[in-house]
């Protein structure tokens, strides 16, 4: 795939010459102006509607809007959303877990991201029709739908908290068109120089066909110093300058070590051959290559100096890689009764990466049964796969009639890999020096781990809604779902052939249920309507597969988990008063059976498990406003998501794990959100358009736990940005500054005490870890549309 990721990519920048000589057509939208949000025509409901149509709490930012603020990556997009929030871990690992949290419900530690779980996010994302979190690149995108509360009925599995939906733009019929991007920035912290270019390309064949391809490249140098790495030889083992038996270690400074590479391309061909029918296949490939973390150490090393600025204490380099393939084919076909849609799609999401475990071995005591060996270095080498085939049916009514429907069915057969291979570098070299005992250590690899699972998903669901009078509407929904799980799990510890003993595990689960929805609507004016909602979501449940007996033995209570269910209460209101529109709820969600993703207890394995229940509660509002060439908008969002009943582990020691009363990790009580634009007509075809926003979120925990050494609080922190465009008809140049004021902004943590420096062990790095926002960048971007 990277060479086909290749040749899309060079043959969009080559088609930058290309357009040089092309004549450029006017715009059919004022350049450098955004459509109101509120105006946006969305399908979160399977039908077209306005968001202000919609009853239950919906946000769109379309496309445009994402183009003209620069908007770098998701996180950045979701927080400008309000009541969102989101673990910003930067671009390595970004489509290992999605750490997206709507109205609080979440449980999982903010600091997961090194390794493929189980247990799904509570937020599903959809790429079109396909439900998969991928991470792409903002690119070409007609617009983002972020449904907030449960979406069991439509969406199915996952949409606990609510669904994120990134819709692609479809080829134009008729009318050839495009768009060049270009840019630069700088990053605080970064001696290097940021790049990036897009193209989009638009060509219609005849009149009932037409392509449309996207491609782009970014290339940031980073901005992390790994200070303290070991020197390697050429084994990949530290050197040893005082011999193999010598504590001496020598180490060298990286600097830039986050570096980005990502390359994007997509392409999408339509054919309509009439007004009633229209087939789109679209493909889209990515490649990212990063250097390390963008995450700072913060303490002392162990020799006693202090980490300073953007500087990490890991040991070894921490690199990823990862890929990602999918392919969609959707037909409409319009029955005049109804139109029937068919969505199907395969993807493959594939990556790997090095972290840096030598800290969690030496504050876990796991260095002294290696005998505190002279420059430990512990590397966990990691992969994942997920790998999926997508099939929807569904259909939807016309209207005009008292009711309105949409009946579908859903199959889903999704296998996913997660692999763990973990090396003491060096520690063989260093018994066979110190002890001549050859044959008692096989080798430095200290941890073996495999898991293959295997999810079919099967659901028939529908909505109804009654149109009772011209202005109230009564909607019921119902999703019955039967699923299918099977894993395989092995494990060895290889590094000694006295204790290796390859085990395998396997097991198999089912299970089936009803979810239901309720939906009541007054359309009370033209632009008012007045709502209440309760609806069901929940997350598959699925198998461990631990082994229950022989060396590697877990309790039999680890070997499945079953699925969490919520219900979700929601009164609210929305509508329009000249050029302003509101949006106002209140929601009150009970949830059960929670999933974990954590580890067993003796050998650690990675598995789910449930336990207690919780609850969240709280108020979204949101404004938006335009007057003149002035548009504005405010969002806050109050949430107090807690623990209802205390958490336990499932096996007989019962051990606690979260206290009733314990806030959810992750779940700000206070997001506010806020931005605003001014456009000015200069005249001659030309304008100029000044742009600024808000985020604010209150203090949030990285963890449910009862130890310090996870549940730590995380402080509040902001982030504004600005820009200004200068738009002379097709021509724009854009100026732009994001985290003004350079907020750390954590939104997890690995702590000291979990991973930080030990020197009596002989580790003198620093394990220990922020995850922070972006800290400032200045840019500029240039761009021409034809």
């Amino acid at each position: 795939m990277m060479i086909h990721t290749r040749l899309l990519a060079t043959t969009s920048l080559a088609c930058t010459g290309l357009l040089a000589v092309l004549p450029a057509p006017a715009f059919a939208q004022e350049a450098g102006a955004a459509s109101d949000d509120t105006d946006i025509v969305v399908t979160a409901t399977r039908r077209e509607a306005r968001t202000i149509d919609i009853p239950y709490n919906i946000s769109a930012v379309g496309g445009e809007r994402i183009d003209a603020n620069q908007t770098r990556d998701q996180a950045e997009l979701l927080r400008s959303i309000p009541g969102v929030a989101v673990v910003d871990r930067g671009r390595r690992n970004a489509g290992v877990i999605n750490t997206v949290t709507i109205r609080g419900i979440n449980v999982d530690s903010a600091a997961l991201g090194d390794y493929a779980v189980s247990g799904i996010s509570p937020v599903s994302t959809y790429v079109n029709d396909t439900p998969l979190f991928a991470a792409y690149l903002l690119k070409d995108l007609d617009r983002v739908e972020v449904l907030r509360g449960p979406q069991g009925t439509l969406y199915g599995s996952g949409a606990l908290g609510g669904t994120v939906r990134y819709i692609l733009k479809k080829p134009v019929l008729g009318r050839f068109e495009g768009r060049v991007t270009g840019g630069v920035s700088s990053v605080k912290g970064s001696d290097g120089i940021g790049y990036e270019a897009d193209v989009v390309l638009n060509v219609p064949l005849g009149e009932t066909f037409a392509i449309r391809a996207a491609g782009s490249r970014q290339h940031y140098p980073g901005l992390t110093d790994y200070v303290n790495v070991y020197k390697l030889d050429g084994d990949g083992i530290p050197t040893a300058p005082a011999g193999v038996l010598a504590p001496d270690a020598e180490y060298r400074r990286v600097k830039d070590a986050d570096f980005v590479h990502v390359w994007y391309g997509r392409i999408a061909a339509l054919w309509q051959p009439s007004d009633a029918v229209d087939v789109t296949l679209t493909y889209n490939h990515q490649e990212d290559k990063v250097g390390g973390r963008r995450h700072i150490t913060r303490g002392l090393d162990g020799y006693g100096e202090a980490y300073r600025g953007y500087q990490n204490g890991s040991v070894q380099l921490e690199p990823s890689n990862r890929n990602v393939d999918s392919v969609a084919l959707e037909a409409n076909v319009d029955l005049g009764f109804a139109t029937l849609t068919s969505s199907s799609s395969w993807y493959e999401h594939e990556g790997d990466s090095v972290s840096e475990n030598t800290g969690f071995y030496a504050k876990a005591g796991f260095l002294a049964f290696y005998y505190n060996y002279p420059r430990p270095m512990a590397s966990a080498v990691r992969g994942y796969r997920d790998k999926s085939f997508v099939q929807e049916l569904r259909l939807v009514s016309k209207g005009g009639g008292p009711l309105d429907y949409v009946v579908g069915a859903y199959y889903q057969d999704q296998k996913l890999f997660s692999s763990q291979d973990s090396y003491l570098r060096g520690f063989k070299r260093w018994w066979d020096a110190a002890t001549g005992l050859t044959a008692a250590v096989a080798g430095d690899q200290d941890f073996f781990y495999r898991r293959h699972e295997n999810f079919k998903d099967r659901a028939l669901f529908g909505e109804l809604t009654w149109h009772v009078t011209d202005t109230v509407d009564l909607t019921g929904g119902v999703r019955y779902f039967w699923n299918k799980a099977r894993n395989d799990t092995s494990i060895d510890i290889p590094i000694f052939p006295s204790l290796s003993q390859p085990t395998d595990a396997t097991f198999r689960t089912s299970e089936d249920k009803a979810l239901f929805k309720g939906n009541l609507s007054w359309k009370f004016a033209d632009r008012g309507l007045l709502y209440a909602t309760v609806s069901q979501g929940y997350r598959r449940g699925g198998s461990n597969a631990v082994p229950t007996i022989g060396r590697y033995a877990e309790d039999p209570s680890w070997q499945q988990y079953k699925s969490d269910t919520l219900i979700n209460y929601e009164i609210g209101v929305k509508g329009g008063v000249g050029g302003l529109t509101y949006n106002l709820d209140a929601f009150y969600i009970d949830w059960k059976d929670i999933q974990l993703n954590t580890a067993t207890p003796v050998w650690g394995f990675y598995v789910v498990q449930n336990g207690g229940k919780a609850r969240s509660q709280g108020i979204e509002a949101q404004v938006e406003g335009r007057s003149g060439g002035f548009h504005y908008a405010l969002g806050y969002t109050y949430v107090d998501a807690k623990l209802t009943r205390d958490f336990f582990s499932p096996d007989p020691s019962r051990t606690l794990i979260g206290r009733d009363g314990d806030r959810l990790p992750g779940s700000a009580r206070h997001i506010l959100t806020g931005s605003a634009d001014y456009s000015f007509d200069l005249g001659d075809d030309t304008s100029l358009t000044l742009r600024g926003d808000g985020f604010y979120q209150s203090s949030t925990r990285n963890a449910i736990s009862t130890s310090p050494k996870f549940n730590v609080r995380l402080p509040g922190f902001s982030i504004w940005n600005a820009s200004a465009t200068l738009r002379k008809g097709p021509y724009g140049l854009t100026l732009f500054v994001k985290n003004l004021f350079n907020a750390d902004g954590v939104t997890g943590i690995l702590t000291e005490a979990y991973m930080g420096t030990s020197p009596g062990q002989g580790y003198y790095g620093n394990g220990s870890k922020d995850m922070i926002t972006l800290p400032r960048t200045v840019g500029l971007s240039a761009d021409v549309r034809f």
